[in-house]
């Protein structure tokens, strides 16, 4: 069994490493608060994140990047995208030569707008091979040993493989990709539809604004994915659909819940507040935007959400605004 260290202590880092604890792994999860860290040493537990869930013995928990990071060979990330490569950049000189590094974190770097997987390269050099997990994956259902599905996507066969063999168990499967970009597009904008989810849910437009909006948005991933170098075949898989259709239609979405409470006219700053963990979605719009203008790729339903986010539009004229769109074939490039 191997020892593994895993970088953020929110939902997902805690769920992940109460999975691998019960598989028998050695765990290091780090945080970079040390009053968290005292709470999860006396409590067991995350009370912030996963309140419900008792840590396995195996797992130790420390906010000394140094300590977490010393000797391990496999390190998870799983810091939010804004924060990863601050992160990234002070772990860099105590994470192994031949350490695998495992991006579990689903964004868009807002100025660069690199995947996480090249922030990670660019910081911790590319002689450590990046595997990154995505796929439908609520973290609580992870945590309670649910069924849950993923892809553990690499340019590097053998790190892939480790990954899958290292984290698979009776409650989680994981398939290879060998399609980086494919995996990290499809994570990062299936956050950005399902905002738009939320609007539909919102407003009370019905089941079949939802399931177009879904088709659609599959669309606009894909189209995005393929000119940045994605596979479309990997768009229709864990990573892109099976994602979507989650974050569009779960309750536990958070990206969902900023464009229900947005329909319902509430500020974006004030709904951002409320929240404890981070709607990834929020910043990846503005990138993905950004992002289809450097492809030249149309990005119909992401502009719309953009504009909403920046308080240029409002939710019922962005919908206004793609129902008058001109029509077209389905089966046209944009």
């Amino acid at each position: 069994m191997q020892t593994i260290a895993i970088l953020g202590a929110g939902s997902w880092g805690t769920a992940l490493a109460a999975h691998l604890g019960r598989l028998g792994h050695e765990v290091r999860l780090w945080a970079r608060d040390p009053q968290l860290v005292a709470e999860i040493r006396a409590r067991r537990a995350n009370a912030v994140y996963l309140p419900d869930i008792t840590l396995p013995d195996p797992v130790h928990v420390t906010d000394a990047l140094e300590l977490a990071l010393d000797g391990i060979d496999i390190v998870v990330v799983a810091i939010p995208s804004h924060g990863c490569r601050a992160v990234m950049r002070a772990a860099a000189g105590f994470v192994r030569p031949a350490a695998t590094i495992v991006s579990a974190t689903k964004g868009l770097e807002s100025d660069t707008l690199f995947r996480m997987s090249q922030v990670m390269a660019e910081e911790l050099g590319p002689e450590r091979p990046v595997v990154v997990l995505s796929g439908p994956s609520f973290a609580i259902e992870v945590a309670h040993q649910l069924p849950t599905v993923v892809v553990a996507a690499s340019t590097d066969s053998a790190a892939a493989a480790l990954v899958q063999s290292e984290f698979r168990g009776s409650a989680l499967r994981l398939y290879g990709s060998g399609d980086v970009v494919g995996v990290e597009i499809g994570g990062a904008m299936k956050n950005v539809i399902a905002i738009a989810a939320g609007v539909v849910e919102g407003l009370g437009l019905g089941h079949n604004a939802l399931a177009a909006l879904i088709t659609r948005g599959l669309a606009e991933i894909s189209r995005l994915s393929c000119a940045a170098g994605g596979l479309r075949e990997t768009t229709a898989g864990l990573s892109g659909l099976g994602d979507l259709v989650l974050t569009c239609t779960g309750s536990l979405s958070r990206n969902r819940h900023v464009g229900i409470e947005l329909a319902r006219g509430r500020k974006l700053a004030d709904i951002v507040a409320g929240m404890k963990m981070i709607a990834e979605g929020v910043n990846t719009t503005r990138a993905g935007v950004a992002l289809g203008a450097r492809y030249g790729v149309e990005l119909p339903i992401t502009t719309q959400m953009a504009a909403v986010l920046d308080g240029r539009s409002d939710v019922r004229a962005a919908v206004e605004a793609l129902m008058l769109r001109r029509q077209r074939a389905e089966a046209e490039v944009n």
